[in-house]
């Protein structure tokens, strides 16, 4: 992979942007690339917009996704879709929470974990790397349930991305 890697992570205060953003920057990190990430809290506290940019690759020289450049865009909650969407560049990939089935999730809290599973199959980083990063990031209690999660967002991205 010669070219910077864009994605955007978007969704609602509490439903866990950031961590998400940890989890991806910390995998793309593990995988050996150059990782920058930079957050927009907002209103986080008080269930208002939060999003994350992860970028990486082999040489990452700003931590911001300028818009319309994302290729991805993992969005957490429906109604931040639109807000978003002009981070997307033509062409890109969105992922939202219709990836997962309602009530898949044996704790909903797992949403941004099942995402990055769905996410995982579109970028160039081992699953090695991801389970490694989930663990680095999780509390020891929480591996076993969002392993779960994590798979089921990898099958939610067989159904509905075709990846």
């Amino acid at each position: 992979m010669q070219q910077v890697k864009n994605i955007v992570i978007a969704g609602l205060g509490g439903q866990g942007v950031i961590k998400a953003s940890d989890i991806l920057a910390d995998a793309a990190f593990r995988a050996g690339f150059d990782v920058k990430k930079s957050e927009l809290h907002g209103m986080s506290q008080r269930g208002g917009s939060v999003s994350s940019d992860v970028r990486y690759g082999e040489g990452v020289l700003s931590p911001m996704v300028p818009p319309g450049e994302a290729d991805v865009l993992l969005v957490l909650e429906a109604t931040q879709v639109e807000i978003n969407r002009p981070t997307l560049r033509a062409g890109g990939l969105l992922i939202g929470p219709d990836v997962i089935e309602p009530g898949a999730l044996r704790n909903r809290k797992s949403l941004n974990v099942a995402l990055l599973g769905a996410l995982s199959t579109a970028l160039e980083i081992d699953q090695a790397h991801w389970e490694a990063a989930l663990h680095a990031n999780l509390a020891e209690k929480l591996h076993a349930i969002n392993e779960q999660a994590f798979a089921l967002g990898r099958e939610g991205a067989a159904r509905h991305l075709g990846q």
